[in-house]
């Protein structure tokens, strides 16, 4: 049941709870996102970033908590449900369809395709490649971007780990969706790409009003590309604000930048 959004927040996290047998890989998490904003979400290993991005988007049951989308509650929905309302995420560790070429890994992510009923293959056969030429055009542009566009008939699996990164991103942007969850997007990318990469995300921010959350261990990309930033310690939030305001927490120092950032 939807609900109204507090502080314009666009996705709220309140009181996550996941356990693995006696460990609480997330132990309370609350906090917002702001529609809009470009949030950074940083902790030392083990702090339960990854597993709190896994339940907030479905791919595990949480055992306790809340999670809001535009104010509508969707913890208790499957991962592609809350897909189709626009938080959609990529992984640490890619998940490209490695038969496929990379333009195909683009054109099936590309959402409300006639071409997905038998019935309109066959009634309407004019929409259906009208849509078809739209998501391949929209697919180009962005393996344009992060310059993929030479490999767009090769198979996904001959790809290095970058460019599998890369792909990933670019096909998740495909959904267009709401809010983009990133899981280390900077990781195994060069560093030129890695500053396309940011480019695209201030553009979509601006331009489309696309909100973003992002785990990062680079601070530099911290705290010069994000507007908010939430660090997580044990599972738990331990602190929250704009990066200088971060940088300068004592819990934060003592927990990750002073020790194992």
């Amino acid at each position: 049941m939807a609900t109204e959004s507090r502080n314009g927040a666009l996705l709220q996290v309140e009181g996550v709870v996941k356990r693995f047998g006696g460990i609480h890989a997330v132990d309370g998490a609350t906090f917002d996102v702001a529609e809009g904003s470009i949030t950074a979400l940083i902790g030392p290993n083990g702090a339960g970033k990854t597993t709190l991005f896994n339940v907030v988007t479905g791919f595990y049951r949480r055992d306790r908590g809340s999670t809001r989308l535009a104010g509508e509650e969707v913890l208790h929905l499957p991962a592609f449900a809350i897909a189709r309302r626009g938080m959609v995420r990529t992984f640490q560790i890619t998940k490209a369809l490695a038969a496929m070429p990379v333009i195909d890994n683009m054109m099936l992510a590309a959402p409300d395709q006639p071409g997905e009923r038998f019935r309109n293959v066959v009634l309407r056969p004019a929409a259906v490649r009208r849509r078809e030429a739209e998501a391949r055009e929209q697919a180009v542009e962005l393996l344009e971007i992060f310059n993929l566009t030479k490999l767009a008939d090769d198979y996904a699996g001959t790809l290095s780990g970058g460019q599998r990164k890369l792909l990933e991103l670019a096909r998740a942007l495909m959904t267009r969706p709401k809010l983009l969850l990133l899981d280390e997007p900077m990781a195994g990318i060069n560093p030129t790409l890695g500053r396309r990469l940011l480019d695209h995300m201030q553009r979509l921010r601006e331009e489309e009003g696309m909100t973003f959350l992002f785990v990062e261990h680079d601070m530099e990309v911290v705290m010069n590309h994000s507007d908010r930033v939430v660090v997580m310690a044990e599972g738990r939030v331990i602190s929250e604000g704009e990066p200088h305001e971060v940088r300068q927490d004592q819990a934060v120092i003592d927990a990750y930048l002073g020790g194992s950032a």
